[in-house]
């Protein structure tokens, strides 16, 4: 299995800048800074600021990494600076070191917070750097041979969709492992029900006890642990905050910050409704996913939530690689028609999307909405094997696995 960050975050034309490579604990990153270290004979220069012997090591002289480089160093070396995000002023720190070593070093920064949500107006790092994320495994990326990219999307989603729908070799065996045990890498490659349970457990709470604990000021942690509980039960659904207040007991605004807390630590992502061309359509309340949706027992929404992530995971690619500027959104109208992705490319609707699982007869408003978004390509995706139905020559129901699958 490779990550296609491998082959977008450290290709050459993005230049100078600092590669901040940004994910959910236990994905890869540190695993793939490594490799890269490794290839090019810097594996001495990774520093994990978790550690008190690193943080000793910059008070006593801020700039240890270079000491430790080789002397006699002919191009720059790869140096990673894993969890810095968890000091003081780091970014000040990280500008100092670009600043002062650009012409011996490049950058690499990782970590399990997001670090676009760091970001502020007159940022000291503006231009030093570019974001690159990194996901759960992938279908695609699962099937795909070693040495892959992610496939440029053409300029017409009915080409994009056409083509992935012409693969024929449709790996039934693999998606339902990671339907089972999730796109981490530990639990899909051991796919053992009771590795899985451990794993699932220790990782939910390390990342409420430990990272909520380094990165927020929320003191309530049992609050968030019962928040995540009642979460797993409203994957899909337009969220309300006014009614998790209520079953929490806590403020609105409590409750916001602890659904904003467990978004910066990717434990969950949302999902924005669209508004533009659909009349009545509904504005506020965004729709949530859990990175690992083995947390989710419904079958149907654990189906929802695998194809949230796949799509998800492909239009951050896409961004990160420069294909273009592309957004995952849902659709909702007031009176409850809804279709359930929508993907935006350069703002404008490109590609709408439904979850069943299993094929069955379209409903109108899908379409209704496909037109309104200016007549754009509708699929249905389900979860039923060996289905691949083209309706209209903008219509189409897929299997999943047909549909994520690598073009082999």
């Amino acid at each position: 299995m490779i990550h296609f960050q491998q082959n977008i975050a450290f290709d050459p034309k993005f230049g100078r800048q600092m590669r901040f490579l940004a994910g959910p604990r236990q994905v890869g990153k540190t695993t793939l800074a490594k490799q890269i270290l490794a290839e090019n004979n810097s594996s001495a220069l990774y520093y994990n600021w978790d550690r008190r012997e690193i943080r000793n090591r910059y008070k006593t002289n801020p700039y240890f990494f270079a000491a430790d480089a080789p002397s006699a160093q002919k191009k720059k070396l790869w140096v990673c600076f894993d969890e810095i995000h968890k000091m003081p002023k780091w970014k000040n720190i990280l500008k100092d070191f670009f600043d002062g070593y650009e012409d011996r070093f490049k950058f690499i920064v990782t970590g399990s917070a997001r670090l676009d949500w760091f970001r502020k107006s007159g940022d000291s790092l503006a231009g030093r750097y570019f974001l690159f994320r990194m996901f759960p495994f992938t279908f695609y990326e699962i099937t795909a041979p070693q040495a892959s990219s992610p496939v440029p999307p053409p300029a017409s989603a009915k080409t994009f969709v056409e083509k992935q729908i012409s693969n024929r070799h449709p790996h039934r065996d693999l998606l339902a492992q990671l339907l089972t045990f999730s796109g981490f890498p530990e639990p899909f490659t051991n796919a053992n029900a009771q590795f899985h349970q451990h794993w699932q457990d220790d990782y939910l709470d390390r990342l409420v006890r430990e990272d909520l604990r380094d990165l927020t000021r929320i003191h309530e942690l049992e609050n968030v642990a019962t928040l995540v509980t009642l979460l797993k039960q409203r994957v899909g659904s337009p969220l309300s905050i006014n009614s998790l207040r209520e079953d929490l007991e806590t403020s609105y605004t409590a409750t916001r910050n602890y659904l904003e807390a467990l978004k910066l630590c990717y434990i969950v992502f949302t999902l924005s409704p669209y508004t533009n061309k659909i009349q009545r359509a509904v504005k506020k309340e965004p729709k949530l996913y859990f990175f690992d949706y083995t947390h989710v027992l419904d079958p149907a929404a654990r189906f929802e939530n695998f194809l949230a992530l796949e799509l998800y995971a492909l239009v951050h690619l896409w961004t990160d690689a420069g294909f273009g500027r592309f957004e995952l959104r849902y659709v909702r109208s007031r009176d409850g028609k809804e279709s359930d992705f929508l993907i935006l490319k350069n703002q404008n609707p490109w590609l709408l999307a439904e979850c069943k699982l299993s094929d069955g007869e379209l409903d109108k408003h899908h379409l209704n909405h496909a037109h309104l978004l200016g007549k754009i390509p509708f699929i249905q995706i389900t979860k039923q094997s060996d289905i691949c139905r083209i309706l209209s020559p903008t219509c189409f129901s897929v299997s999943a696995e047909r549909f994520f699958g690598h073009q082999s």
